[in-house]
C-alpha cells in the first residue's frame, strides 16, 4: 500500500487546458473518488497517475517515488476499466493469471494468488468459463480479480458499474467496498455517480471544468459545500435554490425572498445588507405546514412506497420536496413548506461561494 501525492498537475491537448493545477493527497489505505461532471478531466487524471496519459506539467507520487516519467508497469498499481478488458479467448483463471503468467511468476504462486482472488469475489466455480459465458457483473468481478492477483500498491478504478443495471450497480457497489476494506490497499474510483461517491469514498474530490471544487468527507460535503455547484451537485434529490437577498440588521441576518417572504437565518452570516444571494434548502429538509412557509406549486407527484417525492414550482423556479409520509396532492394545488433554517444555506449569486457564519 502506498500515499499518492497529486502536485500542481495540469494537462492540455495542444493548446487546450484541460486540468489546471490540481493538488490532492490521497492517505495510504484510503478511498477516494474523483467525482464531476463528463469531460471535468476525471478520468483523465486517473490515467496519468496510471501512467497511460503524459503529466504536462506538476507531480505526481506514489508512495515516496515520483512517477512521472514511469511507464505503468513500472508504478505498482492496476486499474479496472469501464468495458472490463477481459481476453475474449482466455478462461476466467487464465484472465486473472495473465500478469504473472507475463512476469513469468512461478505457477506454484500464479496458481496461490488466482485461488485467493477466485475465493474473495466468490470466482471459484467459474475459473473454466470463458468471458462470453458470464453475466455483465461476473465479468466485472473478473476484472477486479485480475487486479487483486497483481497485489498493487494503488487500485485505480475507472468508472467500472456504468455498464451494469441499476439493481447490479447497487450490489457490485458493496461488492467494491467490502473488497477495500479487506485488502485495505490504497484505491482511487472515479465515477459521475454521485450516489456512488457518497456510498463508497472515505474522501471525495468533486471536479468541475479541470478544477478541484471541494475535498472532504461524504457528509462534510453534504453538509458544508463550498458552493452552489457542489452543494447541487451532492445530494438527491439535488439542493433546491431560491433566488433573494440579505437582509443585515445589527446581529440577524433574514433572506428575502422574490416574493417578499423572510427567511431568518439561526446565525449571521458573512454579507452585506441588500446583498444579491441564492438560499439552498434540501428537499429532504421541508416540512409540510398549513399556512407561511414556501407557497410552492404542485406539478409532479411521485410516490415510492418508502416516500413521497414533491416536484413544485415557486415564482417560477423548480423546487422540489421529499416527505417520508405518503401525500396525495392535487396537481397544480399550492402547499407550503417550511425549510429547516439550521440546515439551510445561503450562497453569494455571483461567486457562488457558500456565505460562511
Amino acid at each position: 500500500m502506498a500515499s499518492v501525492s497529486i502536485r500542481s498537475v495540469k494537462k492540455n491537448f495542444g493548446d487546450v487546458p484541460i486540468l489546471h493545477g490540481v493538488d490532492i493527497e490521497i492517505v495510504d489505505g484510503s478511498f477516494t473518488v474523483l467525482v464531476g461532471p463528463s469531460g471535468c478531466g476525471k478520468s483523465t487524471l486517473l490515467r496519468m497517475i496510471a501512467g497511460l496519459e503524459e503529466i504536462s506539467s506538476g507531480q505526481i507520487h506514489i508512495g515516496s517515488r515520483q512517477v512521472n516519467d514511469l511507464p505503468p508497469k513500472e508504478r505498482d498499481i492496476a486499474m479496472v476499466f469501464q468495458n472490463y478488458a477481459l481476453y475474449p479467448h482466455m478462461t476466467v483463471g487464465e484472465n486473472m493469471a495473465f500478469s504473472l503468467t507475463l512476469a513469468k511468476r512461478p505457477q506454484a504462486e500464479i496458481d496461490t494468488k488466482v485461488a485467493r482472488a477466485a475465493d474473495i469475489l466468490a470466482l471459484g466455480s467459474l475459473l473454466d468459463r470463458y468471458p462470453r459465458q458470464l453475466s455483465g457483473g461476473q465479468r466485472q468481478r473478473v476484472a477486479m480479480g485480475r487486479a487483486i492477483v497483481r497485489d498493487p500498491q494503488v487500485f485505480l478504478f475507472d468508472e467500472p458499474l456504468s455498464n451494469l443495471d441499476a439493481k447490479l450497480r447497487v450490489a457490485m457497489r458493496s461488492e467494491i467496498k467490502e473488497l477495500h476494506q479487506r485488502l485495505k490497499t490504497t484505491s482511487i474510483y472515479v465515477t459521475h455517480d454521485q450516489i456512488e461517491a457518497m456510498t463508497m469514498g472515505d474522501q471525495i474530490v468533486v471536479m468541475r471544468d479541470g478544477r478541484i471544487e471541494q475535498t472532504g468527507s461524504p457528509l462534510d460535503l453534504y453538509d458544508m459545500p463550498a458552493n452552489q455547484f457542489v452543494a447541487g451537485f451532492i445530494g438527491s434529490p439535488a439542493m433546491n435554490f431560491l433566488p433573494g437577498k440579505l437582509l443585515v440588521n445589527g446581529g440577524q441576518c433574514q433572506v428575502e425572498l422574490n416574493d417578499r417572504l423572510l427567511l431568518n437565518l439561526p446565525s449571521p452570516v458573512q454579507g452585506q445588507n441588500g446583498q444579491p444571494v441564492v438560499f439552498g434548502t434540501r428537499p429532504e429538509h421541508l416540512t409540510l405546514v398549513d399556512s407561511g412557509g414556501i407557497s410552492a406549486h404542485v406539478t409532479v407527484l411521485e410516490p415510492t412506497g418508502m416516500d413521497t417525492f414533491v416536484a413544485c414550482r415557486h415564482e417560477g423556479v423548480e423546487f422540489s420536496a421529499v416527505f417520508r409520509e405518503r401525500h396525495e396532492f392535487q396537481l397544480g394545488s399550492t402547499i407550503h413548506l417550511q425549510p429547516d433554517m439550521s440546515r439551510a444555506h445561503v450562497f453569494d449569486a455571483a461567486s457562488g461561494n457558500r456565505l460562511a457564519a
